[in-house]
């Protein structure tokens, strides 16, 4: 039995998939982090979150993580593949690999391997997608310095924004101003911007922050709502300047979404609205998660066309 494995690394989480050659999925499981492995620390944690996330699934299977070679795996990472792809191949064996970004495989994944767009707003954001004859194109993903707008992490920093200007007199009034002073336990905007500049507040600790502006919205305080609004006009453009590069004019193409960011209904809808009025785009759920996109990019880097089953619970 050949076996193809697909992993997923993130900035929360790495998931890994093993599927045989049919495309039945056999076994998955998750570990730590693993976004960054330039410094001894980075490498003991990527190392870490391949074995805890790569064991259960085997054991799952019935194979021996040490042993085990696999036909084909392909690994998509946040941050790019530039730093990983090495320590990869020393940690897994196969016999072909393909390690590549988070989005290819968010994207593979959402449209079960169909041409399409996705985009994504976790912490970050990125907009990508494929066509047809699998041209690609890409826009943001940029960090949270000189990008990511419309991400959780840019969502908490204009909410900040906005309440350093209301506490300095001259920006209006929000509620945004004791929401999250009391949910940092700080004594004042002065004291929470100081907070996030340290440890205390790593940056998906900023952007889980970004909750509480959804509430302020949902709520009625124009601050809040309209930085949720903006934010949606920034995701849905970059999709639109996706789609402009890959896709003619009205032809039909799926956008999915995916990301902490979209669990807000507000954003999600007005996402939706947005990226609708242009002809041809449908936006949808994604079919599946990440890590089994990265199962089904194994499979078509090897040739293979399958229908994925049993992936229900696969990223759980």
């Amino acid at each position: 039995m050949r076996l193809f494995l697909g992993i997923d690394g993130g900035q929360s989480s790495t998931t890994a998939v093993i599927g045989d050659e049919t495309g039945r999925v056999l076994g998955s499981g998750r570990g730590g982090p693993c976004n960054h492995v330039g410094a001894d620390e980075g490498r003991a944690k990527f190392t870490r979150a391949i074995d805890e996330c790569l064991k259960p699934a085997c054991t799952q299977v019935g194979v021996d993580a040490t042993t085990v070679q696999f036909e084909h795996v392909c690994a998509g990472f946040s941050g790019g593949p530039g730093d990983k792809a090495d320590y990869l191949r020393q940690l897994i064996r196969a016999r072909r690999y393909d390690v590549t970004t988070d989005a290819v495989i968010a994207l593979a994944g959402a449209t079960s391997g169909d041409p399409g767009m996705i985009c994504i707003a976790g912490t970050g954001s990125i907009a990508y997608g494929r066509n047809a004859s699998r041209k690609f194109a890409r826009v943001g993903g940029w960090g949270y310095i000189f990008g990511d707008e419309g991400g959780s992490f840019d969502i908490t920093r204009q909410a900040v924004r906005a309440i350093l200007r209301h506490e300095e007199g001259w920006g209006p009034d929000t509620s945004l101003h004791t929401a999250l002073i009391r949910a940092t336990g700080s004594v004042d905007a002065n004291d929470l911007l100081h907070r996030f500049y340290t440890t205390e507040f790593p940056r998906p600790a900023i952007a889980a922050l970004s909750k509480v502006v959804d509430e302020a919205a949902n709520d009625g305080d124009a601050v809040a709502r309209n930085i949720i609004v903006n934010a949606a006009q920034q995701l849905a453009t970059a999709l639109s300047a996706v789609r402009i590069q890959i896709f003619a004019h009205g032809e039909p193409a799926m956008a999915a979404y995916i990301g902490g960011a979209f669990k807000s209904e507000m954003l999600r809808e007005r996402f939706r609205l947005l990226v609708e009025l242009e002809d041809g785009n449908q936006v949808i759920a994604p079919r599946q998660g990440p890590g089994v996109g990265a199962l089904i990019e194994a499979y078509i880097a090897a040739g293979l066309k399958v229908s994925i089953s049993g992936a229900a619970e696969a990223e759980k």
